[in-house]
Parts: C-alpha cells; sequence; structure tokens
C-alpha cells in the first residue's frame, strides 16, 4: 500500500475535537487509523495521536544518546521529543536541532527560578525573552511545541507575585513577547498536572491565560496505586474532592475546540502492572478523541518512583505495541511534514493527506 499526498494551504480557523459525550464507551480493541489525514497549522494530527517521549530522564545522558538507546528499547522513531530548559539557557541546542530534522520539539521552559510570576509580566526578564527571541529567529524556522513553566498548580503561594492571575499574566507577557520578537513558530501548550487536590482549588481556572496565547492543553498524569488504566490517568478522581470531573471531561467541556497533549506521563514500578496498563492504553485511547499527543516519561529516578516502560520484558513487548499501534503510528506523508517546508512556514497551512491503495511494496 502507498499514501498519496496533497498539500493544501488554507488558514485553521479552528473546529471542536471534542466528542460532546459525558461518559465515554471504552473500547475493547485498539481502533485503527482513519483516512484521509491531515496535519494542521498547530500541529494538530487529524488521525490518530503523536507518538512522543522524554527520554532517559536524569540518567545523564545527552538528549542524543538518551533518545537514540530509547528509540532502540521502544521499537520505533518519536514524532514528538520533549526537552527541558530553565533560565537563560538558549533553545534549541545544537543537538536539539539535530534531532528535530525529523521529529518535533517539545521544549518545556521555566524562565526563571528566582523572580515572582508578577515580576516577569511586568518585564523583569524582557532582556533574557528578547535574547531567546533572536536566537529562535536565527537558527530555527522550524515549528515547535513550547510549555511556559509547567505544572504551575504546586507553585502557586498566597504571597505577593505567585497568586493564579500573575501565572496567567506570566505566561501571556512571555508567549506574545516572543512573538513580538519574531518567534511565529512556537506552538504553544499550557501544561496542568491535573490532580484533583489542586484542580479544585478556588484559584484553579484563573490560572487559564487565555485563547489567544493557548494553543494546546496540556495534562502531567502518572499512574499510582489508585490508577488502574488510561482512563483512569486521564480522568482522575478522588472522593475526597466529588466536585472534579477528571481532568479529560474538564478540558472537553472548558476548551472543546483545543487538542489535549498528554505531555508527561508514566507508570510507577508496582509488580506485574505496566505491561497490563500499556494494553489499556492501546485499547483506549480512542474514547478520548481530544488528546493528539502522548508524550512518555522515562526514568528510572523519576520523582516518585521508576517510570521506564521496559523494566520487564512484559512490559517491554506491551509499550512496543502500544507504540506501534495503528491509533499512534502516523502515515510517511504525515511524518515527512514535519521536515517539509511547509513545516518552517509561518502561515499555518494544513497538509492534507489521502490516502489510496496501489500496487507495490508499502
Amino acid at each position: 500500500m502507498r499514501w498519496a499526498m496533497t498539500v493544501v494551504v488554507v488558514m485553521v480557523a479552528g473546529c471542536s475535537l471534542a466528542s460532546g459525550a459525558a461518559e465515554r464507551k471504552v473500547p475493547k480493541a485498539e481502533p485503527p487509523i482513519a483516512a484521509p489525514c491531515a496535519v494542521t497549522g498547530v500541529l494538530i494530527p487529524t488521525c490518530g495521536a503523536w507518538w512522543g517521549i522524554a527520554p532517559e530522564v536524569f540518567t545523564g545522558r545527552g538528549p542524543v544518546r538518551g533518545l537514540q538507546r530509547a528509540e532502540q528499547r521502544m521499537g520505533r522513531r518519536a514524532d514528538i521529543l520533549h526537552v527541558y530548559h530553565r533560565a537563560g539557557e538558549l533553545f534549541p541546542t545544537d543537538e536539539e536541532r539535530a534531532l528535530a530534522k525529523d521529529r518535533l520539539l517539545l521544549v518545556n521552559w521555566k524562565p526563571s527560578l528566582r523572580h515572582t510570576w508578577a515580576e516577569i509580566a511586568s518585564g523583569a526578564l524582557d532582556r533574557r525573552i528578547d535574547k531567546l527571541a533572536a536566537h529562535i529567529s536565527a537558527t530555527f524556522p522550524q515549528r515547535f511545541f513550547l510549555t511556559i513553566h509547567h505544572e504551575p498548580e504546586n507553585d502557586v503561594r498566597p504571597v505577593e507575585g505567585m497568586a493564579a492571575d500573575d501565572y496567567a499574566a506570566m505566561f501571556r507577557h512571555v508567549v506574545l513577547r516572543l512573538r513580538q520578537k519574531g518567534v511565529t513558530n512556537a506552538v504553544t501548550v499550557m501544561t496542568y498536572m491535573g490532580a484533583p487536590n489542586w484542580s479544585s482549588a478556588s484559584w484553579f481556572e484563573r490560572l487559564y491565560p487565555g485563547d489567544a496565547v493557548v494553543d494546546w492543553i496540556g495534562v502531567d498524569p502518572y499512574a499510582d496505586d489508585r490508577v488502574t488504566d488510561f482512563a483512569s490517568l486521564v480522568d482522575k478522581r478522588r472522593p475526597d474532592h466529588p466536585g472534579w470531573p477528571g481532568f479529560y471531561r474538564w478540558a472537553q467541556s472548558r476548551f472543546p475546540a483545543k487538542p489535549i497533549m498528554v505531555a508527561e506521563w508514566g507508570v510507577f514500578e508496582r509488580p506485574g502492572v505496566k505491561a497490563a496498563f500499556f494494553d489499556s492504553v492501546r485499547r483506549q485511547i480512542a474514547a478520548y478523541p481530544q488528546i493528539k499527543a502522548l508524550v512518555y516519561f522515562d526514568s528510572p529516578w523519576a520523582p516518585r518512583g521508576d517510570t521506564r516502560f521496559d523494566t520487564t520484558p512484559d512490559a517491554a513487548e506491551a509499550f512496543r505495541r502500544l507504540g506501534n499501534s495503528p491509533y499512534l503510528t502516523q502515515p510517511p506523508v504525515v511524518r515527512a511534514f514535519i521536515t517539509s517546508e511547509t513545516a518552517r512556514s509561518t502561515g499555518r497551512p494544513v497538509v492534507s493527506i489521502s490516502k489510496s491503495a496501489s500496487s507495490g511494496s508499502s
């Protein structure tokens, strides 16, 4: 089977991604990928979801070696490489730009370790932001995902400058300043923790910076002993917070037109759990059509445990099945979009791909 590719340049006005159903029927078998497929100007794949990884975190290996090893271990190339930067570090680095030739970057940037959000919103880091903007504009024309100070919930403080409204103002200021200085290729992600205790806080809704500066909604859930499958991962609930519907349900209602990225997820080490959990993701992912990217956090020393996906042979095989499932495997021409000149355009076109069978090798 071969794939025919058509490139159509249009402006994307946005469309609803939510199914509208409060309760979803969780499928028992993995879904096939549909056709035709497309990639929008803000990097939304219309078929299935991107597959990504933060490789071998906290091991001391650089991104090149870490990603090489991780892709060998999981038996496929990642669509998204998740990297982390903070303070005055310039990104993408030379290594990251090389790896982005056939992958999308998800850059996770914490602008400062000592300034308050209010100070950043007031311009305290404008010189740093301008220097970064000049670096990106000069070295990296490709579109990339950018999340700014991810998981802000547990950093909200009842002190001046670190309230939820201050976070929203900081996020807006950084994005608008970058755009003003020429960075038009950043696809922005607002990344939440998604935990019921924080999401039930009175100030939670005020964290959101606004539709004009947010392209994707992100969440970083992890599977502990209260999480049994993918459904309970992306819709975590707790009896002591009965008003919280679960992150996916909340995001589906609050942001029906925005894609959701599971920007970090991991399964902590427990006997016999990982393989069954990865199989649940493969079976259930289609019940959550607004999720358009899954980015695994692979580390032997994650803050709460070992999230390596291959700690047992059964887990390794289940993760390979998941990563190579049709829903998470984009057609070759969709992946080719990453390296195309279209992907480097700032006009936000759509790449439309039609699927057709023909004789010859696939």
